[in-house]
């Protein structure tokens, strides 16, 4: 069958009505979710196969993070369905006013390789919360992954309902050029632009979840060993391959020193003094990105870490400085482990030069300073982020996870999800016990009258 006739066949679906039944849905993401704890060791395999992610990893940011949103959005499903009742203004005497929330049809979802399991489903939760049928196309990189993904879905659901189709490149681009009605991609910002301009010619309502590089700042009253616990496990988490990952520290000069000899603690505490030989250390996703950054130290200066092993393709926790903004490795996202250190006297100077940057996806501060925490918000522009921590923001089903400008547009999790694949439908139910005279022109001063009437 191609992938026209799979599209059509879903719209065939969708058009039955069937998927608009609220009880559907919940059986579908109550199935989806029995399904998943079936495939447990299954899913923590593949994941083991094609990223070398150990078991408390994979559950952690993985399968755990899908089953409790699973759970969060069945226990809030049939009150987020609802029509909800709008404010009516004055001029609309005796009318009602609501707002109701429908899916838009067939959706695409195109995952990636970092976390290839949850940014598989977490997006499929929302779709099938809204109503919609979906197809899933994972990252070809993570191949043992998708090929589970499959299987769960295809144990799961029927074809015309939920469908996944692997491939490459090519397929991707086959697919962006079919008439879906939604489409959610989680990558890189360049293929998000690609993604956009195919969206752009069947005119498709499409949610971007990017990346960019986001900033850690450390400031001069921060409690420097914690906070250094809290970056070396957010930074080095899956080897730095996750979006939301710090991809440079600002620290204050004041500091500096005293913070670097706590962030090495920290990373022997959480890898051992030989990550390389850590059988739980997650391996980079292929030669070509192991390469890549292996450039990146090349080309700078090695404050601790920087050892390789390219059979295995694994780099351990890096750290380099000194490091400027001239530098090459601040002229792209890192997607891997290893951190560049700036330092800064003024936070203006940070903030400054955080605002001739492109919109990160991520922000994170750690300082105990109330005036330093809402400066810093109020005076810089992210996707979310987090006061005293790095990366848990994005494991709450209760904040909406999405990025800004270059980093992402659009937003997912926990409610957030349901609305990203929901048109939100407008409605007012307007009276006939009377009718109001002034919107008519063939009343007598009707001029003045409708003047009065909206002033």
């Amino acid at each position: 069958m191609s992938y026209a006739e799979i599209v059509e066949e879903q719209k065939t679906y969708f058009n039955s009505k069937v998927t608009l039944d609220l009880n559907y849905r919940i059986k579908a993401l109550s199935q989806l979710k029995e399904t998943i704890k079936t495939f447990e060791r299954d899913i923590f395999q593949a994941l083991k196969d094609d990223l070398n992610k150990s078991e408390f990893e994979s559950y952690s940011s993985e399968v755990g993070v899908i089953l409790q949103e699973i759970s969060f959005t069945l226990k809030q499903l049939r009150r987020w369905a609802k029509p909800t009742k709008a404010k009516t203004p004055i001029t609309h005497l005796g009318s009602r006013s609501y707002i109701y929330p429908e899916p838009y049809g067939v959706s695409l979802i195109i995952a990636p390789w970092n976390y290839p399991f949850q940014l598989c489903l977490a997006p499929l939760i929302g779709a099938i919360a809204a109503g919609n049928c979906a197809v899933i196309k994972p990252s070809e990189l993570t191949p043992h992954t998708a090929n589970i993904v499959g299987q769960i879905i295809q144990r799961t659901f029927p074809e015309d309902y939920i469908t996944v189709i692997n491939g490459g490149v090519e397929v991707s681009q086959d697919l962006l050029s079919l008439p879906f009605d939604k489409i959610f991609f989680t990558g890189s910002t360049r293929v998000g632009k690609i993604v956009m301009k195919q969206a752009s010619e069947h005119l498709v309502p499409t949610t971007l979840e990017l990346g960019g590089k986001s900033p850690c700042i450390v400031h001069e009253d921060a409690n420097l060993k914690l906070a250094a616990k809290r970056i070396a496990w957010g930074k080095f988490l899956n080897a730095g391959q996750t979006c939301i990952a710090p991809d440079y520290l600002y620290v204050h000069q004041s500091v500096k020193e005293e913070f670097l000899s706590y962030l090495k603690e920290a990373i022997e505490e959480l890898y051992g003094k030989e990550p390389l030989k850590n059988e739980d250390y997650t391996r980079i996703v292929n030669e070509e990105h192991f390469e890549r950054l292996s450039s990146f130290i090349d080309d700078h200066t090695v404050c601790m870490g920087g050892k390789r092993s390219k059979d295995q393709l694994m780099i351990e926790p890096t750290v380099l400085t000194p490091v400027t903004w001239e530098d090459s490795i601040m002229k792209e996202e890192i997607f891997g482990p290893i951190l560049p250190v700036l330092e800064f006297r003024e936070l203006s100077e940070v903030i400054h030069n955080l605002n001739n940057q492109a919109h990160p996806l991520a922000l994170y501060l750690f300082s105990n300073e109330h005036d330093v925490q809402e400066w810093l918000v109020n005076e810089t522009s992210f996707g979310g982020g987090c006061i005293n921590d790095t990366v848990y923001h994005f494991a709450s089903s209760h904040l909406p996870f999405g990025g800004v400008g270059a980093s992402g547009m659009g937003a997912y999790h926990g409610k957030a999800s349901f609305e990203t694949f929901s048109h939100q439908k407008s409605v007012l139910k307007q009276t006939v016990l009377f009718d109001l005279p002034f919107r008519y022109p063939n009343i007598k001063n009707g001029l003045n009258k409708l003047k009065w009437f909206l002033k």
